[in-house]
């Protein structure tokens, strides 16, 4: 089939959408300072690149295009806004849109330099607490990450009008509560930049991990996720914990490759082949976790789980590994941010480092933790410690119940095999 001028235009808006739209929804949210007005008139810019590039071509800069036709449509918005606010003599909210609409040159200016302000604004936004993790999710995605309901539904394996819902919901909930369009600043930034960290550490563990459903990852996510990192560490380069957070996604994504086998089955971090892993990606951690370093302070959770991270990256070898190292910075990690889940991987840290049978001292001590009760991983890490000690029926015991407790198929297959092989294993009295 040929490929027309009409295609190729298509294309490029695409392309060129899913780079700018966060962009322009910041840009135009600064001036009519709401964020569903906002999204309707970048979509309406889109619409007109649609109509119009494929007969006159894509722009030279179609990012400023897009920008242009956006903020003239608020511009007109706020003209016919105050038009009616002077019928109907709301005095109060009509002056003030007056003063917009008769300086219309001030308002729709391209202003490269606060553009980056803009953004950072829109991501304070999109990720404010009074939202609830999942509406955050989802309205970051659409906004900043430029995906569509569709997408964001495909990726997380939910109902189209769930998430449709999700974000109209958000919208509301930041309009009801008169959320203001900005950015935090001096002491409040720390308050609430674990908001916006968690957002994104979310996007990515949900590519790299997958929670439920038939795919063991869906590196897309990832690649979103990676890419909102990267733009925040741009915007707030003083800011230790983004770096710490930007350098974990990189040295975590540079394993994506070795991550599954030649028929797409898991393949867990020791059994991986190290020579596919993506040194640019784990260079790029490396001075990410450098700039995170150098800020100064005492480093926080995402950094210091970027430093376990890197322990793992600069072992060409399994055996290589400095579990000391690891299991230090575990302690320090779970004295920072304590959690059942960092006490799990510790025990895992120092079975390898003392022997399994402390790695099983320390997990049975995890046994009535709540939290933990329908966490499969939990069976799986003692299947682990018991096997390597000999005990191989109660091992397969536990990986049966591991695979009973996951969601994700793949990894309820591997959870089964390995208890298959087990059971082959006691057989034949070999380990």
């Amino acid at each position: 089939m040929a490929v027309t001028a009409s295609d190729d235009a298509h294309r490029a808006v695409d392309a060129v959408w899913r780079i700018e739209s966060p962009r322009l929804i910041a840009g135009i949210a600064r001036i009519v300072n709401d964020l569903d007005v906002a999204e309707e008139l970048a979509q309406d810019a889109l619409v007109a690149a649609l109509e119009q590039w494929p007969g006159s071509g894509v722009p030279r800069n179609p990012g400023a295009w897009l920008m242009t036709t956006s903020k003239r449509r608020a511009i007109d918005l706020l003209r016919r806004n105050a038009n009616l606010a002077r019928k109907l003599e709301l005095l109060g909210r009509g002056q003030q849109t007056e003063q917009w609409a008769s300086e219309p040159e001030t308002a729709a200016v391209l202003d490269e330099g606060r553009i980056e302000d803009d953004l950072l604004r829109l991501v304070f936004t999109a990720c404010h607490p009074v939202l609830s993790p999942r509406a955050r999710v989802a309205l970051t995605l659409r906004l900043l990450g430029g995906l569509t309901t569709e997408e964001i539904a495909r990726a997380f394996l939910v109902a189209e009008p769930t998430v449709a819902q999700r974000i109209v919901r958000a919208k509301r909930t930041l309009a009801g509560k008169r959320v203001p369009f900005e950015a935090p600043e001096g002491p409040e930034v720390a308050a609430r930049l674990p908001s916006v960290l968690e957002v994104v550490y979310l996007v990515f563990n949900e590519g790299y991990a997958a929670t439920a459903g038939d795919d063991w990852m869906r590196p897309a996510l990832c690649e979103d996720a990676l890419r909102l990192g990267r733009v925040l560490a741009g915007l707030m380069p003083e800011q230790s914990e983004v770096h710490g957070l930007v350098a974990l996604m990189e040295i975590q994504a540079s394993r994506i490759r070795a991550r599954t086998g030649q028929a797409g089955e898991p393949v867990l971090l020791l059994d991986q082949d190290r020579t596919r892993w993506d040194r640019l990606l784990i260079r790029r951690g490396f001075a990410a976790l450098a700039r995170a370093n150098a800020v100064g302070g005492e480093l926080g959770p995402y950094a210091l789980q970027a430093a376990i991270a890197a322990c793992h990256a600069r072992a060409l070898d399994p055996q290589d590994t400095e579990w000391e190292r690891i299991v230090a910075l575990y302690e320090a990690l779970a004295r920072r941010a304590p959690s059942p889940v960092v006490e799990l991987n510790r025990a895992v840290a120092v079975s390898m480092a003392h022997g399994p049978a402390r790695g099983l001292e320390a997990v049975d001590a995890l046994a009535g933790e709540p939290t933990l009760q329908d966490y499969h991983l939990l069976p799986s890490v003692r299947a682990d410690f018991l096997a390597r000690l000999g005990r191989v029926a109660e091992a397969r015991q536990e990986l049966d119940r591991a695979a009973s407790l996951a969601r994700n198929a793949p990894e309820r297959r591997l959870l089964r095999e390995r208890a298959a092989a087990l059971g082959r294993h006691s057989r034949t009295g070999r380990l």
